[in-house]
């Protein structure tokens, strides 16, 4: 069977990153260890009709689209699995948005 059939069935959930979960980012992480670049990114446009860009990551149930942001990027760069111990996997309160002045750093370092 192909992977798109085999897909077909997935649950779809579009992750803004406000509603990304610690189990989420995790799998971001495993799946793009280097960051993701434009090879990986899906384009789509939403019921309002704006265009969305995003990356895929699969479970056993489900293909979660996440938006891409400055945002994500500073989050997967800077993951630490010890950071989402005490939470649970599904808890969206757990990914913190990050400081400005943090990710403002983070570019002066490039």
């Amino acid at each position: 069977m192909s992977p798109k059939k085999e897909n077909a069935n997935l649950k779809r959930v579009i992750v803004d990153f406000k509603k990304l979960t610690p189990e989420v980012l995790k799998l971001l992480v495993e799946a793009y260890p280097d960051g993701y670049d434009d090879r990986n990114i899906i384009s789509f446009k939403n019921a309002n009709g704006e265009r969305i860009e995003a990356v895929e990551v699969l479970t056993e149930d489900t293909k979660y689209l996440v938006k891409i942001s400055a945002k994500l990027e500073y989050t997967m760069e800077n993951y630490d699995e010890d950071d989402y111990e005490d939470f649970e996997d599904n808890d969206p309160e757990a990914v913190v948005e990050p400081a400005p002045e943090d990710m403002a750093d983070d570019e002066d370092d490039e």
